[in-house]
Protein backbone atom coordinates (compact mmCIF):
# COMPACT_ATOMS: atom_id res chain seq x y z
CA UNK A 1 0.00 0.00 0.00
CA UNK A 2 2.75 2.64 0.60
CA UNK A 3 4.45 2.15 -2.59
CA UNK A 4 1.39 2.34 -4.12
CA UNK A 5 0.18 5.69 -2.06
CA UNK A 6 3.92 7.27 -2.77
CA UNK A 7 3.66 6.63 -6.68
CA UNK A 8 0.05 8.51 -6.51
CA UNK A 9 2.18 11.68 -4.81
CA UNK A 10 4.42 11.29 -7.61
CA UNK A 11 1.86 11.24 -10.05
CA UNK A 12 -0.12 13.96 -8.32
CA UNK A 13 3.08 16.51 -7.62
CA UNK A 14 3.77 16.14 -11.08
CA UNK A 15 -0.03 16.64 -12.44
CA UNK A 16 -1.18 19.90 -9.82
CA UNK A 17 -0.01 21.75 -8.28
CA UNK A 18 0.11 21.57 -4.57
CA UNK A 19 1.13 23.92 -1.74
CA UNK A 20 0.58 22.05 1.42
CA UNK A 21 -0.05 18.83 3.13
CA UNK A 22 -3.06 19.26 3.43
CA UNK A 23 -3.93 19.61 -0.56
CA UNK A 24 -2.20 16.84 -1.01
CA UNK A 25 -4.07 14.78 1.77
CA UNK A 26 -7.32 15.58 -0.26
CA UNK A 27 -6.32 14.52 -3.49
CA UNK A 28 -5.25 11.23 -2.08
CA UNK A 29 -8.24 11.31 -0.86
CA UNK A 30 -10.28 11.69 -3.50
CA UNK A 31 -8.45 8.84 -5.50
CA UNK A 32 -9.18 6.41 -2.68
CA UNK A 33 -6.32 6.54 -0.08
CA UNK A 34 -7.13 7.20 3.30
CA UNK A 35 -4.07 8.38 5.50
CA UNK A 36 -2.61 10.46 7.54
CA UNK A 37 -0.74 14.09 7.89
CA UNK A 38 2.11 12.76 9.38
CA UNK A 39 2.21 9.34 6.94
CA UNK A 40 2.42 12.10 4.24
CA UNK A 41 5.27 13.83 5.46
CA UNK A 42 7.10 11.46 6.24
CA UNK A 43 6.22 10.15 2.34
CA UNK A 44 7.62 13.70 1.63
CA UNK A 45 10.32 13.47 3.18
CA UNK A 46 11.15 9.88 1.79
CA UNK A 47 10.16 11.32 -1.99
CA UNK A 48 12.72 14.22 -1.51
CA UNK A 49 10.13 16.63 -2.60
CA UNK A 50 10.82 19.75 -1.97
CA UNK A 51 8.71 23.29 -2.33
CA UNK A 52 9.65 25.38 -5.56
CA UNK A 53 8.16 29.04 -6.18
CA UNK A 54 5.84 28.93 -9.14
CA UNK A 55 5.10 31.40 -11.98
CA UNK A 56 2.02 32.93 -9.90
CA UNK A 57 3.96 33.68 -6.95
CA UNK A 58 3.21 30.83 -5.00
CA UNK A 59 4.26 27.84 -4.05
CA UNK A 60 4.28 23.80 -5.13
CA UNK A 61 5.21 20.47 -4.41
CA UNK A 62 8.03 19.41 -6.79
CA UNK A 63 10.81 16.24 -6.99
CA UNK A 64 14.16 17.52 -5.98
CA UNK A 65 16.43 18.06 -9.12
CA UNK A 66 19.46 16.44 -6.60
CA UNK A 67 18.82 12.77 -6.42
CA UNK A 68 16.05 12.70 -8.43
CA UNK A 69 17.66 9.87 -10.60
CA UNK A 70 18.41 7.64 -7.55
CA UNK A 71 15.10 8.54 -5.89
CA UNK A 72 13.51 7.22 -9.02
CA UNK A 73 15.02 4.44 -9.57
CA UNK A 74 14.13 3.23 -6.19
CA UNK A 75 10.39 4.07 -7.19
CA UNK A 76 10.55 2.15 -10.26
CA UNK A 77 12.59 -1.00 -8.65
CA UNK A 78 9.03 -0.61 -5.50
CA UNK A 79 6.66 -0.28 -8.26
CA UNK A 80 7.95 -2.91 -10.82
CA UNK A 81 8.84 -5.47 -8.05
CA UNK A 82 5.32 -4.63 -6.10
CA UNK A 83 3.09 -4.10 -8.72
CA UNK A 84 4.08 -5.07 -12.28
CA UNK A 85 2.74 -8.82 -13.13
CA UNK A 86 4.37 -8.87 -17.02
CA UNK A 87 6.23 -7.00 -19.44
CA UNK A 88 5.84 -8.00 -23.39
CA UNK A 89 7.38 -6.52 -26.42
CA UNK A 90 5.25 -5.99 -29.51
CA UNK A 91 7.83 -4.12 -32.55
CA UNK A 92 8.37 -0.61 -30.94
CA UNK A 93 5.69 -1.02 -28.12
CA UNK A 94 6.09 -2.28 -24.58
CA UNK A 95 3.68 -3.71 -22.84
CA UNK A 96 3.60 -3.80 -19.32
CA UNK A 97 0.74 -5.44 -17.42
CA UNK A 98 0.09 -4.71 -13.44
CA UNK A 99 -1.79 -5.09 -10.32
CA UNK A 100 -5.14 -3.28 -10.81
CA UNK A 101 -5.15 0.49 -10.74
CA UNK A 102 -1.00 0.64 -10.57
CA UNK A 103 -0.63 1.00 -14.45
CA UNK A 104 -1.12 5.22 -14.52
CA UNK A 105 1.67 4.74 -11.46
CA UNK A 106 4.25 3.02 -13.19
CA UNK A 107 3.97 4.75 -16.67
CA UNK A 108 3.73 8.38 -14.70
CA UNK A 109 7.10 7.18 -13.00
CA UNK A 110 8.52 6.07 -16.41
CA UNK A 111 7.65 9.15 -18.02
CA UNK A 112 9.05 11.50 -15.55
CA UNK A 113 12.33 9.32 -15.87
CA UNK A 114 13.44 10.79 -19.22
CA UNK A 115 14.55 7.02 -20.38
CA UNK A 116 16.67 7.19 -23.77
CA UNK A 117 14.18 5.73 -26.47
CA UNK A 118 10.81 6.21 -24.93
CA UNK A 119 8.34 8.45 -27.11
CA UNK A 120 5.63 8.23 -24.22
CA UNK A 121 3.35 5.69 -22.64
CA UNK A 122 -0.26 5.51 -22.38
CA UNK A 123 -2.13 3.62 -18.88
CA UNK A 124 -5.40 2.34 -18.21
CA UNK A 125 -6.01 0.47 -14.83
CA UNK A 126 -3.73 -2.54 -15.34
CA UNK A 127 -1.97 -2.18 -18.48
CA UNK A 128 0.40 0.47 -19.89
CA UNK A 129 2.14 0.52 -23.37
CA UNK A 130 5.35 1.99 -23.51
CA UNK A 131 5.77 3.57 -27.34
CA UNK A 132 9.89 3.34 -28.09
CA UNK A 133 11.28 5.16 -30.37
CA UNK A 134 12.48 1.60 -32.37
CA UNK A 135 12.35 -2.16 -31.86
CA UNK A 136 15.72 -2.07 -30.35
CA UNK A 137 15.38 0.50 -28.02
CA UNK A 138 12.13 -1.58 -26.64
CA UNK A 139 13.84 -5.03 -26.58
CA UNK A 140 16.70 -2.87 -24.81
CA UNK A 141 14.02 -1.81 -22.10
CA UNK A 142 11.98 -4.95 -21.56
CA UNK A 143 15.31 -6.77 -20.78
CA UNK A 144 16.27 -4.33 -17.95
CA UNK A 145 12.71 -4.27 -16.98
CA UNK A 146 13.02 -8.23 -16.75
CA UNK A 147 16.25 -8.12 -14.18
CA UNK A 148 14.40 -5.48 -11.79
CA UNK A 149 11.57 -8.52 -11.77
CA UNK A 150 14.00 -11.18 -10.79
Amino acid sequence: MKNARQSEILNIVQNKDVDTQEQLLEELRARGYHTTQATISRDIKELRLVKELTGSGGYRYTISERKAASAFDTRLRNIFKEGVVSVDVAQNIVVVRTMPGLASAACSTLDAMDIDGMVGSLAGDDTGILIMRDNSFAQQFSGEVHKLLK
